[in-house]
């Protein structure tokens, strides 16, 4: 992914949050000379990833498989002293862009329409060997409500509503085609998102980027570079 697209990315759901009355904490916006000055008290941030976080998943196709995360909320699940003990984070989503097939190993979230479009979500069972149980059906629980899908079934999630995803249920969802662009929020318990997503396509969780631009903003996964760069 190019570095350029990220940061019209970030500028975009920047402007969709704000569009729909959401704030952010304000090292979302701090530039490099804010962070030079606040080195010092950023440990948490750093060590628990929060912040800005956009991926293609490296298909190079980030208009239809990709999304722009920013984590407000995490822990450590090896070191409770660290963050909190939940994870809040809100995804951004163009309309028709969606996330890869994956699962959690330790992860169970709420995935939540907060404001714009429609959520589109696919479920699968998994099978003992990580592949995708296409017969199964899956019993699947939105806002407490007990459900039953069959393997593949697209279920709509409209705003102010939500659903629960177990570890080791396999799940793609995605900003429903002609519903508009959509901010979904996560819910869930902590979590490290280099361990603990499993995807059926063997796909990596951060892609590369091609350093055809400045950056706008530091993504979670490079702050070590960042302040590096800066300092």
């Amino acid at each position: 992914m190019k570095r350029s697209q990220i940061n019209s990315a970030l500028i975009w759901a920047m402007e969709l949050i704000k569009k729909y009355g959401v704030s952010l904490p304000l090292y979302a916006y701090w530039t490099a000379d804010e962070w030079r000055k606040n080195n010092d008290l950023t440990d948490t941030i750093r060590k628990v990833m929060l912040g800005w976080d956009i991926t293609d998943y490296g298909l190079n196709d980030f208009e239809k498989i990709g999304g722009v995360l920013f984590t407000i909320r995490n822990g450590d699940p090896n070191d409770s002293s660290a963050g909190v003990p939940y994870a809040e984070k809100l995804i951004m989503l163009k309309d028709g862009q969606g996330l890869p097939t994956h699962f959690h190993f330790n992860k169970t979230e709420d995935i939540i329409n907060r404001a714009g479009g429609v959520i589109a979500v696919k479920l699968y069972n998994s099978l003992n060997d990580y592949g995708i149980d296409y017969n199964s059906p899956v019993e699947v629980y939105c806002d407490g409500i007990k459900n039953t899908v069959k393997p593949g079934e697209t279920v709509y999630i409209t705003p102010g509503n939500s659903i629960t995803l177990k570890p080791f249920m396999y799940h793609c969802f995605s900003a429903a085609k002609g519903e508009g662009d959509l901010i979904c929020g996560e819910v869930s318990s902590v979590n490290d998102d280099r361990t603990d997503n499993f995807f059926y396509d063997k796909l990596p969780r951060f892609g590369a980027i091609d350093e055809d631009a400045p950056p706008l903003m530091p993504l979670c996964n490079e702050y070590d570079k960042w302040i590096s760069q800066i300092i």
